[in-house]
């Protein structure tokens, strides 16, 4: 009997250590939840903090991590500028983008099965209660800035009232079959009955304020 609660210890411990260095090794998660102030993230500053404190708590928290946004007007930035070189791997260790110009490809491993949380979570899309794959990216498809005489980032994430936000497809799934529907970073404009930037307005079109995080070292 002592015998068998060891083995049984040591197999839990074996699990656990490959548990913890796996999570270690993630360089790439969805966030299992947003702020809660719609697409006010406070800024940059604040999206990438939020990105580090889930990390943290995940294990994961030995890396620089960045939210995949980009920002308008004077000083504008790229999302695909600000978020490292790759490669990139979810929880489970499944490479989805070997590099910028990969994760802009349709070469990229970005599905819903692959795009999961920090904690190993399939984020639920087009057909689940709650619908939650608009993820918030103010983005192109190349994952560039747009230019500033349209407000697609809710005032680059300071707004929860007036604007919008690009958001794209987590699950890579939409009304149509458009190259728009199955865009993982840029799919369509935020929008609702307070404008678009508030968390009732993300909730409205099948989100919740989710960010992409990407490790940047």
């Amino acid at each position: 009997m002592k015998l068998k609660i060891a083995m049984a210890a040591l197999a839990l411990f074996a699990t656990a250590g490959a548990a913890n260095a796996q999570t270690a090794s993630m360089t790439f998660f969805v966030t299992s939840v947003g702020p809660g102030k719609g697409a006010d993230l406070g800024g940059l500053a604040g999206a990438d903090r939020h990105c580090q404190t889930l990390a943290q708590a995940a294990g994961a928290g030995g890396k620089t991590w960045h939210a995949y946004l980009s920002t308008q007007g004077d000083g504008a930035v790229n999302a695909r500028d600000r978020i490292g070189k790759g490669p990139w791997q979810n929880i489970k260790g499944v490479v989805v983008a070997t590099s910028i110009d990969d994760l802009h490809s349709a070469n990229n491993k970005l599905t819903k099965d692959n795009n999961l949380s920090e904690k190993g979570e399939i984020i639920p899309g087009g057909g689940d209660r709650p619908n939650k794959h608009d993820i918030l990216t103010g983005s192109t498809p190349d994952g560039k800035a747009f230019p500033a005489d349209k407000d697609m980032t809710c005032k680059n994430y300071t707004s929860s009232t007036q604007g919008s936000v690009m958001v794209g497809h987590n699950d890579r799934r939409g009304l149509d079959d458009s190259a728009a529907a199955k865009s993982w970073n840029s799919s369509h404009p935020s929008r609702g009955p307070d404008g678009g930037c508030s968390q009732a307005d993300l909730k409205s079109t099948g989100g919740d304020g989710l960010l992409y995080c990407f490790a940047a070292n």
